[in-house]
């Protein structure tokens, strides 16, 4: 049973992988992530979305974190860049700051899905047959 529910996070996981958008900040609403999130039924598919948007989301904090290095570079540095250089910042502000909202917005959609995991989790362990009621 146990070996059943590894192999269809795997799978999972490899759908999502599969169908994730060219560009990683909008990996978190693309149409293919939203249909699985539709069809998640189980515990395991909610730990698996859990654990994609969390990766998701600690991959969109790196790509944050290497755009404010380069926003710095920019503003230390705009003697290099000339005319381009007010550009370049705004430009790498934006980015920088839509993958902090991307990366946001993941983990919380994976607190909300290992949310729903765990209320699965103990509904399943729970629930006890109900006794015959005279039929």
């Amino acid at each position: 049973m146990k070996t059943g529910k590894v192999f269809v996070m795997a799978a999972t996981l490899g759908i999502l992988c599969a169908c994730a958008p060219m560009s990683p900040y909008e990996a978190v609403n693309s149409p293919a992530v939203l249909k699985i999130v539709e069809n998640a039924r189980t515990t395991g598919d909610h730990a698996a979305l859990s654990t994609y948007f969390e990766n998701l989301g600690a991959e969109m904090r790196i790509k944050a974190e290497e755009q404010r290095k380069l926003l710095q570079h920019y503003q230390e540095k705009s003697y290099l860049y000339g005319r381009q250089a007010q550009d370049q910042q705004s430009h790498t502000w934006a980015l920088m700051h839509r993958y902090e909202q991307a990366a946001k917005t993941s983990l919380g959609k994976a607190a909300s899905h290992r949310q729903i995991a765990a209320r699965l989790a103990r509904e399943s362990g729970n629930a006890t047959p109900r006794p015959d009621r005279g039929r």
